[in-house]
């Protein structure tokens, strides 16, 4: 038999590495080409590594959680010409015994759900310690589940009391999220500005056209590409908001590219509408619902993550009524919408009941001052309460 190795692909070069989230296949399981064998995790995408031919895994170097590297080998496939499923049958103990140690150990860890009076050996000190000060009985009382780590004998879960305290590692999306935002935080002077909205002609607008706008382009009507378009000709206003800053340089964007927040099950992310100057309403409707569906189904490519310049969140789908978003860096600004709530507002002298928003523009004070960014949300503000002014470029 040929052994093919499986690699780790390609990795763009603003990716460093990534993390081992999967592997759907065992050792001695039969592999088809192309199929889905093993999931990677990086800062931005997840990544499936499909197998290079048809065979059998024989070998699995890299385990869930390691960080690997671009070309970085992660196992081996037997190769077979041919495979029928009625004529192979490989059973793990059939395999061990053609295995390296290392490869048995992996076996024999794979899949352990046992009880702590029979494994005392893999108890950490600390678990040992808090077992003997608490006087527990392990043999009803504790109960672990996958907490052999074949480097580090770590435990993963365990029950004390009937009480649960669950350790799960964080995903790479997390950490690297979590690391842009506090860098964010440390490294902007960051600042928000509020305004609010009356959302009652944009709301008449969709009533009016909806179903026609549905028909004619097979999507419907949202408020997201009425805040786009009013983004874009704001930023035409305010272009030191559409820049960033690189050491001592000021460096600003031709285009308009924004960034749309979508929630997914792994986090938040941010894909990106090119050049959206050059988009219709619909253009930007179809984009975002194919953004946000292959956002959830962890389908986006790199370039569906980068080359943003400003970044729209939409807090309102969850009910906020009110926040402060962190800017995305490097950029210089982030507009922040919230959920439409009526409210008394008083209109020429009259108290009338309206759809109102309030929006924040959180802003990094070291390149745009409180005068443009007031400017910038009245801009948006006039637009959406006016939306004509695109038509006529006011």
């Amino acid at each position: 038999m040929k052994k093919i190795n499986i690699l780790v692909p390609e990795l763009p070069e603003s990716i460093n590495n990534a993390t081992i989230v999967r592997w759907h296949k065992k050792i001695g399981d039969i592999v088809y080409y192309n199929d889905n064998i093993v999931d990677l995790e990086t800062d931005k995408v997840t990544l499936e590594v499909s197998a290079p031919c048809n065979g059998i895994l024989q070998l699995i170097l890299e385990k869930e959680g390691k960080i690997v590297n671009s070309h970085q080998i992660l196992g081996e496939i037997d190769q077979l010409d041919i495979i029928k499923n009625n004529t192979i049958n490989h059973k793990l103990s059939e395999k061990k015994k053609y295995l390296p140690d290392s490869q048995k150990k992996f076996i024999n860890k794979e899949q352990i759900n046992c009880v702590v009076s029979k494994n005392k050996e893999y108890l950490t000190p600390s678990i040992r310690r808090s077992i003997k000060k608490n006087k527990i009985n392990i043999n009803n009382q504790i109960i672990f589940n996958d907490i052999l780590d074949s480097n580090h004998n770590k435990l993963n879960e365990v029950t004390l009391n009937n009480n649960i305290t669950k350790r799960v590692k964080m995903t790479q999306l997390r950490q690297t999220i979590a690391k842009r935002l506090l860098d964010s935080k440390n490294n902007t002077a960051m600042l928000t500005t509020f305004n609010e909205v009356n959302m009652n002609p944009i709301i008449t607008l969709r009533k009016k056209y909806g179903e026609d706008f549905k028909k004619k382009h097979g999507i419907r009507m949202g408020f997201m590409s009425f805040f786009v378009k009013a983004t874009v000709e704001a930023l035409k206003q305010f272009p030191q908001i559409n820049a960033y800053i690189d050491e001592t340089d000021i460096v600003f964007y031709k285009n308009f590219n924004i960034n749309i927040a979508i929630s997914t099950p792994r986090g938040l992310i941010t894909p990106v509408l090119k050049n959206v100057e050059n988009m219709t309403m619909s253009d930007i409707e179809k984009k975002i619902k194919e953004l946000s569906i292959k956002g959830y189904e962890n389908k986006l490519n790199i370039t569906e993550l980068t080359g943003g310049n400003f970044t729209i969140t939409n807090g309102g789908i969850f009910g906020s009524l009110m926040s402060t978003p962190i800017i995305n860096p490097p950029q210089a600004a982030i507009l922040g919408m919230h959920v439409i709530q009526k409210r008394p507002v008083v209109i020429n002298e009259k108290i009338e009941i309206l759809p109102m928003m309030y929006l924040a523009l959180s802003y990094d004070h070291r390149l745009i001052d409180g005068k443009e960014s007031v400017g910038f949300l009245i801009a948006i503000k006039n637009i959406l309460e006016d939306f004509v002014r695109i038509l006529i470029n006011v």
